[in-house]
């Protein structure tokens, strides 16, 4: 009779704890509505009213507004109130800094080539 075959390890992953950063960053980006925003504050100088964003969508407001909430949450947004308006502003800082990192973990095609 053979021995069992001993245990596999599982391999050490690093970087387990960026994930959920990651989650929220990928789940907000990944409807269209909330990119559409994304895209609109930055085409008007990064930053606009919640009228503003309201007028340029074919939802409800309460919709508009749960994708804002998103997009907050992920760190794509922020907002400040001004009077009764709340002013939302573009932050592509962390959005950029964790998809670069995200792509940094894995080489290039051209690096795996063996004939380069």
């Amino acid at each position: 009779m053979s021995d069992p075959a001993p245990e596999r390890q599982e391999p050490s992953v690093r970087g387990l704890a960026d994930l959920d950063e990651l989650d929220a960053l990928f789940a907000a980006l990944s409807h269209r509505t909330r990119r559409a925003i994304l895209v609109r504050l930055q085409a008007y100088g990064g930053a606009m009213t919640s009228g503003k964003i309201a007028e340029g969508m074919e939802n409800t407001w309460q919709t508009t507004s749960r994708h804002l909430r998103l997009l907050q949450e992920a760190g794509l947004i922020t907002a400040e109130l001004h009077g009764r308006e709340r002013i939302y502003r573009l932050t592509a800082t962390p959005m950029k800094d964790a998809l670069a990192t995200w792509a940094a973990r894995f080489p290039s095609d051209d690096s795996n080539d063996s004939n380069g």
